[in-house]
This record gives structure tokens, C-alpha cells and sequence, in this order.
């Protein structure tokens, strides 16, 4: 999602919910069920979304209606494939130098 050509850093749950077509409530409840899903809150409290955030949620939706997981069975497959990936702070590393690039080509 782009406004005026800037890339967010962070997403509402709303937001997030319009992207993935899911409900706010099934948001909620997946940080329940999956220890990794837990986006930051700000100071008002709302829940504050990720491009890692938001690509959790589409895996997850990915195993249990796709792929007819069952949320253990989800669990399970999340944790395996997080033993071999990169550390999240890499990868939001990685996220602020691609939103750093295209605020640099924005200038004149």
C-alpha cells in the first residue's frame, strides 16, 4: 500500500484487516494462538502493523485455509520455518533502508 509514492512503516489493524480480508476479530485472535504475531502498540494502544507483521498474517492465513492446517499444526510449521530465517531486526533493517531509498528518489 503507497501514499503519494511513500511506503508506510506502519500499518493500523484495520488497515491490515482490508489488506488481507480479514476481520479485525481474527487479528486479535491469531495473536492469541501464534507467539510470533505480536505487533507493537503505540502510545494510544492501537496495534501498530509491520510489512513482517502483515507477511506473518498472510502465512498464517496461508496455512490454516489454504493449506488446511490446524492452528497447532500451523504453530508447528511457523516454528520450523523461523529456525531458518533471518533474525526480525535484520529484516526491519532491511525494510528502513528500502523506505529510506525511495524517500531519497522522491527528492528533487
Amino acid at each position: 500500500m503507497k501514499q503519494n509514492g511513500i511506503k508506510k512503516l506502519y500499518y493500523s489493524i484495520s488497515e491490515v484487516s482490508e489488506m488481507t480480508n480479514l476481520k479485525a476479530h481474527v487479528l486479535r485472535y491469531w495473536e492469541t494462538e501464534f507467539p510470533y504475531l505480536k505487533p507493537k502498540k503505540n502510545m494510544a494502544g492501537n496495534r501498530t502493523y509491520t510489512r513482517t507483521d502483515i507477511d506473518l498474517v498472510e502465512r498464517i492465513k496461508q496455512l490454516l485455509r489454504d493449506e488446511k492446517y490446524t492452528l497447532e499444526g500451523a504453530r508447528q510449521a511457523l516454528s520450523r520455518q523461523r529456525k531458518g530465517a533471518e533474525p526480525s531486526t535484520q529484516s526491519e533493517l532491511i525494510e528502513l533502508r528500502s523506505f529510506l531509498e525511495d524517500v531519497l528518489q522522491q527528492l528533487p
